[in-house]
């Protein structure tokens, strides 16, 4: 099976996973964890380009299991910690990374916003090393083995 394929079946797997736990995720932590790592993917070259910015934001109004929270919500955070990594990458990233740690002790939000990265890096097709690291950072965040989710 081709590695395109493999991401594919991957990313739909845990989107699925997702849905399954939607009503466990409803928390302002996790809310604000999972904006966190959408900012993250979307930077994760270390620059937040309005193009991929755009494309992951459009990811987040139609994500069902984000729909737990109002779109324009969602929206404000994932603006906001784009705005913080854009003044200052290194700075900013170390907030996102905390932000993602407050759900350590939820494994199942934690699981839940490593997943998230994935399913958002995954989506065009090609999660790069860049986004692989973001999303394994985010592990160590979240005390999760990265080797879990094969990052």
């Amino acid at each position: 099976m081709a590695l395109w394929d493999r991401l594919k079946e991957s990313a739909t797997t845990m989107q699925g996973q997702l849905i399954a736990k939607k009503h466990d995720l409803k928390s302002g932590a996790f809310r604000d964890a999972g904006m966190a790592m959408c900012a993250l993917v979307a930077a994760a070259d270390g620059s937040v380009d309005a193009a991929e910015r755009q494309k992951v934001a459009s990811l987040i109004a139609t994500n069902e299991v984000l729909g737990n929270f109002p779109a324009d919500d969602l929206q404000a955070r994932f603006a906001d910690y784009c705005h913080k990594l854009a003044v200052d990458y290194d700075f900013g990233k170390v907030s996102l990374l905390q932000t993602i740690g407050k759900v350590q002790k939820k494994p199942t939000e934690a699981r839940a916003v490593i997943q998230i990265g994935i399913v958002i890096g995954g989506a065009d097709g090609d999660f790069d090393k860049n986004e692989r690291a973001v999303v394994r950072e985010a592990c160590f965040a979240v005390g999760i083995d990265p080797a879990e989710f094969d990052v």
